[in-house]
């Protein structure tokens, strides 16, 4: 299995994608000039077209073909090289993925050697569930089940501690409740400008900072750059 889990689509000021560009070029390799397949129901505050058209413009690959071109979707996942999700809403991108039944052929695509990469909820959702989102509800999908193609729970955009100014719970305080309900769950908090970088049953931490893992009544993991877990 080969996938490319992003926590972000940008860092820092560096632009939409940018930090990611060549991750991903160097990802895909000779697929990058065939077919990617997109998958955009995650972009609520634009139409499918227009997601298509920014991922295609800020990657400068013209091969990028968004899913809602095909009448036929569980064909045209079936016959992909590489599948790409694009972040946004996590609740609606289930929510589209459970309505077009589209989750077991994404799976199954993926495990049958299509390259899957994925950024914000398109990284959350790889992960054993969706329960560690960030987003607002604001849609129900059939279930909280995604592809599980990363044996864990994922949180991306992770910040640490307090934010000034802000008088709710910290995500710590969030991914700790998530591990009361839960206390035989992991969780691995990606902050913005990371990524796993997932060859077979091994997953590599890269990109700018370390990633965190969290596991009930434990004291929080550093997960350093180049090291490698098993999924």
């Amino acid at each position: 299995m080969n996938a490319l889990l992003l926590s972000a689509s940008s860092y820092k000021d560096t632009g939409y994608l940018n930090h990611s560009k060549g991750w991903i070029k160097e990802f895909l390799g000779k697929n990058w000039d065939e077919e990617i397949l997109f998958i955009p129901f995650a972009g609520v505050t634009r139409t499918n077209y227009e997601y298509e058209k920014r991922v295609q413009n800020c990657l400068e690959n013209s091969n990028i073909k968004s899913i809602h071109h095909y009448k036929d979707m569980k064909n045209a996942i079936k016959n992909a090289k590489s599948i790409c999700v694009g972040g946004g809403n996590t609740f609606m991108l289930m929510a589209k993925i459970y309505e077009f039944d589209l989750l077991d052929e994404i799976k199954n695509a993926v495990r049958n050697g299509a390259k899957y990469f994925g950024w914000s909820a398109g990284a959350n959702i790889a992960g054993k569930t969706m329960m560690t989102t960030n987003d607002m509800p604001i849609i129900m999908p059939k279930s909280f089940e995604s592809l599980n193609l990363f044996s864990y729970q994922i949180n991306p955009h992770f910040i640490s501690g307090q934010i000034k100014g802000h008088n709710g719970e910290s995500r710590e305080t969030r991914l700790n409740e998530f591990l009361i309900a839960n206390p035989s769950e992991i969780v691995y908090a990606m902050p913005e400008g990371t990524a796993f970088l997932i060859d077979g049953d091994k997953a590599e931490v890269i990109g700018h900072s370390d990633i965190l893992k969290f596991e009930y009544k434990k004291d929080v993991q550093t997960i350093k750059i180049g090291e490698k877990i098993k999924i």
